[in-house]
């Protein structure tokens, strides 16, 4: 009998090649680039909605890959899910209530 206890990690990846980063990277430059390019333009109304989608973007490449939220369980991406919802619900709230104040 041996007495050595083995734990394996489900779901375990391999490390991301720095060629994948570095295209990550290069994906968040551009949006950030989008993000200054698009702040000088007059979209009228939808000014807000588009900086919330860029900036929503380079959150999500940030988590997805940075912060290895692609390779986690079930449980860590239905409680980021639900967290975004429930911050898409909030700030439609605040929405509705500037354009219905006066």
């Amino acid at each position: 009998m041996e007495d050595t206890i083995v734990i394996e990690h489900e779901g375990e990846h391999e490390p991301l090649k720095y060629s994948f980063l570095a295209l990550i990277l290069g994906g968040l430059l551009v949006l950030t680039v989008l993000t200054f390019i698009v702040s000088y333009i007059d979209w009228g109304f939808l000014n807000v909605p588009i900086a919330l989608f860029v900036a929503s973007s380079k959150a999500t490449l940030v988590l997805l890959f940075f912060m290895h939220i692609k390779y986690e369980g079930l449980a860590i991406k239905v409680s980021f899910i639900s967290t975004m919802l429930v911050l898409a619900v909030l700030i439609s709230f605040t929405f509705w209530d500037v354009a219905y104040r006066y």
